[in-house]
């Protein structure tokens, strides 16, 4: 081979090794061996459908909102919009001064509807932690949110997506399943409304999983402006266990659409 064509490809393989740990940077994410929405689906017991009444993602153009790092003061103004749009979401609680702080407000979404998940105690990144750590992170607020609501979440999302085989353990001893997402407004970057819109709107797509904040000033303002225009593209909101069922989330699994 040619130096100079050798220089080159060389060149070339060192730029795609940059671009591809920029992309982990950027999106928080380790590896791991990730379940799509119809992969759970398909996992269902055969002959499994779901409930009367409810949809069925599999027929169905579904998408999820979910809402992390809650809740906090601008959580009520959001309940009231999904309230009055009939949209169900998955919130991701965080304990240390959320879920203590404003127990009202996790009993609020629990009793409307909403699917009451884990984002760890204090958002340590898991993957920085020892077991016992994980364990803690996890546990305080499994118990802080039973407390309020009288059971506990089945669904977790790992701060910044960071997962691993020992958080994968910890969770599945607790009986949570890891729940990452397709669509990212990137919303603790930015308080534009309009941009955060944007960017949902160009990544959604059939049984996504929009990640969301309600604790920054811009998100929920640019909520309305999202479920009207994914309505109009004809999605249907479902929480994340009904995006998944008949199948379920299996404890420990990592699911990202």
């Amino acid at each position: 081979m040619p130096k100079n064509t050798l220089v080159r490809d060389l060149r070339a393989a060192s730029a795609l090794v940059a671009a591809a740990s920029l992309g982990l940077m950027l999106t928080g994410c380790s590896s791991y061996d990730g379940h799509s929405p119809a992969d759970a689906r398909g996992d269902a017991e055969n002959g499994a459908k779901v409930a009367d009444g409810t949809v069925d993602c599999a027929k169905e153009r579904c998408i999820a909102l979910t809402f992390d790092a809650g809740p906090s003061e601008h959580t009520p103004g959001l309940l009231d919009i999904l309230k009055r749009e009939k949209v169900p979401a998955t919130f991701f609680l965080l304990g240390k001064n959320h879920v203590v702080k404003h127990p009202d407000l996790v009993r609020r979404i629990a009793a409307e509807g909403h699917e009451v998940a884990n984002h760890t105690w204090s958002h340590e990144i898991l993957t920085d932690q020892d077991p016992d750590a994980v364990r803690e992170e996890l546990s305080r607020t499994q118990d802080a949110i039973a407390e309020i609501t009288g059971r506990e979440p089945t669904l977790m999302r790992p701060p910044q997506g960071r997962t691993n085989d020992e958080v994968t353990k910890v969770s599945r001893e607790l009986g949570l399943a890891q729940i990452m997402w397709s669509a990212t407004a990137k919303d603790y970057s930015t308080t534009d409304s309009k941009l955060i819109k944007k960017r949902i709107l160009d990544q959604a797509d059939r049984d996504g999983i929009i990640l969301l904040h309600d604790i920054y000033d811009g998100t929920v303002p640019a909520v309305p402006g999202i479920i009207e225009e994914l309505k109009k593209r004809g999605y249907t909101f479902v929480t994340v266990p009904q995006l998944l069922a008949p199948g379920h989330a299996e404890p420990g699994k990592v699911y990202k659409p």
